[in-house]
């Protein structure tokens, strides 16, 4: 009689295991509907994937990092300017006057000023 109950505790034993098999079969497939689905539902609310927007993220730091980078530039030129242009003021102060500067643009045919 032992035998017997062994063997039927065997039989329960791989109906057990197939079935955890069958379990984790089922889970796998659902997990990979279900992705599929929530693919689809971002997909068509039109959201970023992380990959996507942590590229964007860089590219907007390096640009903050040379507008800064620009901004400083410009300002040094600015006082180089500032700085040239007091010390090139009282030269430039003689009893003639400059001549008018050229029309900005040339007159077309018709004699009206500006680009046609």
């Amino acid at each position: 009689m032992t035998t017997t109950s062994s063997r039927f505790f065997d039989e329960i034993a791989k109906l057990m295991n197939s079935a955890a098999g069958a379990a984790q079969g089922v889970r796998r497939e659902i997990d990979t509907l279900v992705k599929a689905q929530v693919e689809r539902v971002l997909n068509e609310l039109n959201v970023v994937q992380r990959e996507e927007f942590d590229a964007v993220k860089e590219m907007a730091s390096r640009a903050r990092e040379e507008n800064e980078r620009l901004q400083g530039r410009v300002a040094e030129l600015e006082r180089r300017v500032a700085g040239a242009g007091a010390t090139a003021q009282p030269q430039s102060q003689s009893t003639t006057q400059p001549s008018p500067a050229p029309p900005p643009f040339p007159a077309n045919e018709s004699g009206s000023a500006g680009p046609s």
